[in-house]
């Protein structure tokens, strides 16, 4: 294969992802899901956006300190003080790029920027500039280049390019394009900018026509794109993106027809989807392509027996070769310490500290008592949702009892800690959830509204432990509490009580480009 037929997969989960409503992720949370990243082998990880916050610029610069085999990206706008951040972020990174970008459209531009397009374009020669001091690796995005208008296009990345970008993504920010269009607009400007062949062409498409995969695609095969954009279970704002599994599986899949070569250890797109599914509190729908629990699952009769006389009569990917084959039960009551760490260590977390790890092995003595057969999802349950108790924790949950019966209103009451001092409060409700939660904000008074609450099983059988997402909005502000447990209040308490933390949290996000 010529370089020509590489493609390059960039990972945009822990920022482009992390801008779903609710998906925030904490420093350790971002390190593992880059961990994980590396092992899948994606080309390049966009850690985040260095001047969003000091959460996301910790977070990036302790992703550079560790990831060695993928390029280390962080966001900026097109200002000399972001890309100076996002530099200083990055400086322990083995291989780095700065992505910067200026909206092009003549919406964006009048209504969000209030620029004149001449100011846009210099703004963005400048930001190229700027960046070439810190790396020789620079992206440029023109955000809403698929309403962007294409005489302007042309100028602006001509110029980019001729200061020194290295690579240009074409973006369909809000979902707008269609394949056959995408495709023939990008490689018009490929065609009519001059010095188009001294950068690497990218594609970043979201989903709101769901249509996602397919203008990726059209940019590669149409438009000449060689990297692609993309988060893990299509995690994204408004509707999400370009799904990494789907899109790797279609090229593997169809090989035939797309002849590119990828990098890509795709028995490790199943581990890496369960892994940001519970950290975010995302659940995937059954039936989502390539990752979902129903993906490979076969109900007809008609399929079963085909299946049964030649498997590739109803099935065009093996499940093994996105990683469903792994084994499903890993540890028991009578597991030691050391098995538990090394399992921690092949689901790739990294815990900072023996006194972690021995918490988290605590706390899976404890589950295994209650609990016969651990799996793999229950470990990264136990460690996702506890969050190994980080300093500074304003909220922890303690202990909870619940009455409810037929005829008779629920009762709940909990014990949690509010800054270091606990408190014993009761509610009343509806179910024992929302008896469980009234008891909490009676002396929380968090002024939260929940927004949302769902229950996922994390593994087969009655004895699965529940999965609890519950969504809270306060002032604008939105957030996910994930709570795991073999009791479904126990759960919802902790659930609750995790997006409490967050809420209280006081790190300020920045909206970036999409």
């Amino acid at each position: 294969m010529t370089d020509s037929n590489r493609l390059i997969i960039f990972d945009t989960t822990l920022r482009d992802g992390e801008q779903s409503p609710g998906a925030s992720m904490t420093k350790d949370e971002k390190v593992r899901i880059a961990r994980q990243l590396e092992r899948l082998r994606v080309d390049v990880i966009e850690a985040g956006f260095a001047a969003a916050s000091p959460g996301d610029f910790e977070a990036i610069r302790a992703i550079a300190a560790v990831i060695k085999d993928s390029v280390v990206c962080s966001l900026s706008r097109a200002n000399d003080r972001d890309i100076a951040r996002a530099a200083e972020a990055l400086e322990k990174a083995a291989r780095k790029r700065i992505h910067t970008f200026i909206a092009t459209s003549p919406l964006h531009m009048k209504m969000k920027l209030r620029m004149e397009p001449e100011q846009v374009l210099e703004q963005a020669i400048q930001a190229i500039r700027c960046a070439r001091q810190y790396t020789d690796d620079i992206e440029f995005s023109p955000e809403d280049g698929s309403r962007s208008e294409e005489d302007f296009l042309c100028r602006v990345l001509e110029a980019v390019i001729a200061e020194g970008a290295t690579t240009i993504n074409f973006p369909d920010t809000v979902g707008y394009a269609v394949p056959e269009v995408f495709g023939a607009t990008m490689l018009r400007l490929r065609e009519r900018i001059p010095n188009s062949d001294k950068a690497i062409w990218s594609v970043h498409c979201h989903n709101d026509l769901g249509l996602a995969v397919a203008n990726s695609l059209a940019g590669v095969m149409i438009g000449g794109a060689r990297q692609i954009e993309c988060t893990i279970n299509g995690l994204g704002e408004r509707a999400g993106n370009t799904a990494l599994e789907e899109v790797v599986m279609a090229l593997r899949t169809r090989a035939d027809y797309y002849k590119f070569e990828l990098g890509i250890d795709t028995t490790q797109i199943v581990a890496a989807s369960k892994m940001v599914s519970q950290i975010t509190g995302f659940a995937v729908q059954p039936n989502k392509a390539v990752v979902g629990a129903n993906a490979f699952a076969h109900a007809s009769g008609i399929h079963q027996d085909g299946m049964l006389k030649a498997r590739e009569t109803y099935e065009i990917m093996r499940a093994e070769d996105v990683g469903w084959a792994a084994t499903k039960i890993v540890l028991g009551k009578l597991s030691g310490r050391n098995a538990f760490k090394a399992r921690l260590q092949e689901l790739g977390i990294a815990l900072e500290s023996e006194a972690d790890v021995n918490a988290a092995f605590g706390r899976f003595k404890e589950l295994a008592d209650r609990k016969s057969d651990i799996f793999d999802e229950d470990i990264m349950a136990l460690v996702s949702a506890e969050d190994h108790a980080h300093e500074g924790e304003h909220y922890r949950f303690v202990s909870l009892s619940q009455r409810s019966e037929t005829g008779e209103m629920p009762t709940a009451k909990v014990v949690f800690s509010m800054g270091g001092v606990e408190f014993s409060c009761e509610g009343v409700g509806d179910g024992p959830v929302d008896a469980t939660v009234n008891a909490i904000e009676k002396e929380a008074a968090s002024g939260a509204e929940l927004v949302l609450f769902s229950i996922n099983a994390i593994s087969g059988g009655t004895q699965s432990q529940g999965e609890v997402t519950m969504r809270l909005s306060r002032a604008g502000r939105i957030v996910n509490g994930v709570g795991a447990d073999p009791d479904i209040v126990v759960a919802s308490a902790k659930a609750y009580i995790a997006g409490l933390n967050k809420l209280h949290s006081t790190l300020e996000r920045v909206k970036a480009q999409g």
